[in-house]
Parts: structure tokens; C-alpha cells; sequence
């Protein structure tokens, strides 16, 4: 039997109940070097868009994955800082490309931080029909991501961008 993809795990861990944050980082956790349950207690706070609707969970997982691999480690590290600060924009440029926004509201139609929003949005089978896409879409990034950067740090990089911060 042939070994799950990332993107597989991740859209089974969704389907099992995970959060989307928790389900992109847990489906990554072992080239991260941190368990399943170390994934699922560090993305438990970052689905829903942080419940507020605002960055999409299945991105804030992609870039907790992208944080432990290439993350800026030392204090003071101007290099490290501008490595992460373009995978992070590239993961969210190339997020938003293939999707249209990274913003949970915008992805979902609907202000799920409001009660009446989440509410519709459950009714439509959004979170059991649309989540799954995005998680499996910020897996799919990540993946392309992953292997630019086994490249070479240059390869990941958007064009034109300003890192610094």
C-alpha cells in the first residue's frame, strides 16, 4: 500500500475533526521535527482565521511549518529574518493566487467571528466541503515550496520583494 501524501494526511486529519491549522502542520510535523500531538497543540489556536475570520488556519499551519524549517532562529539575524520573510511571502502570494484571497471571510463569503455568519456558513457545508480545499491547497503549496527551497534559497523567492522588517 502506498505511503499517504502530506496533502492526504492533511485533508484526513481536517475530516477527523483537526482544526485546518492543526491538520497542515500535524500532516508536515515530522520533516518539522515535532510530534503529531506537538502540531495539533500549537495550530489549536490559529483555525477559523484565529476565530476571528482573518488569515486562513490551512495558511497559518503552511507557515508554522515554513517557521520551523526556515525561521529566523538567532536574535539579530538579518539573514535568517529575510530567508523567512520571503518564504512567508511567497507562501502567501502563491496562497492567495490559487484561491483568490487568504482571508477566511473572503474565502467563505461570510464574517464567521459572527454567529449568524458561522451559522450560514455551516448550512452550506462550507467547513465540510470548502475547508478541505484550502487545507489541501496550502499542503500543495507548501509541497512546491519545500522543494524550492531544497534548491536553494533563491529559488523560493518572489520577485521585486522588500524584506525587510
Amino acid at each position: 500500500m502506498a505511503l499517504k501524501s502530506r496533502r492526504e494526511k492533511a485533508i484526513e486529519y481536517f475530516s477527523a475533526g483537526m482544526l485546518c491549522s492543526q491538520a497542515v502542520l500535524a500532516a508536515f510535523s515530522g520533516e518539522c521535527g515535532i510530534t503529531e500531538e506537538q502540531a495539533f497543540r500549537l495550530g489549536s489556536c490559529f483555525g477559523s482565521g484565529m476565530r476571528k475570520g482573518q488569515v486562513c488556519g490551512a495558511c497559518t499551519g503552511a507557515l508554522m511549518v515554513l517557521g520551523l524549517l526556515c525561521g529566523q532562529s538567532h536574535i539579530g539575524n538579518a539573514e535568517e529574518r529575510g530567508i523567512s520573510n520571503r518564504i512567508n511571502d511567497r507562501m502567501m502570494d502563491m496562497f492567495e493566487e490559487a484561491n483568490g484571497s487568504f482571508i477566511c471571510n473572503e474565502l467563505l463569503g461570510y464574517d464567521i467571528s459572527a454567529p449568524e455568519g458561522a451559522r450560514k456558513a455551516a448550512e452550506e457545508g462550507l467547513f465540510a466541503d470548502f475547508c478541505p480545499k484550502m487545507v489541501g491547497s496550502a499542503a500543495d503549496i507548501l509541497e512546491i515550496i519545500i522543494e524550492e527551497m531544497k534548491k536553494g534559497p533563491s529559488t523560493a523567492e518572489p520577485p521585486g520583494r522588500n524584506v525587510s522588517g
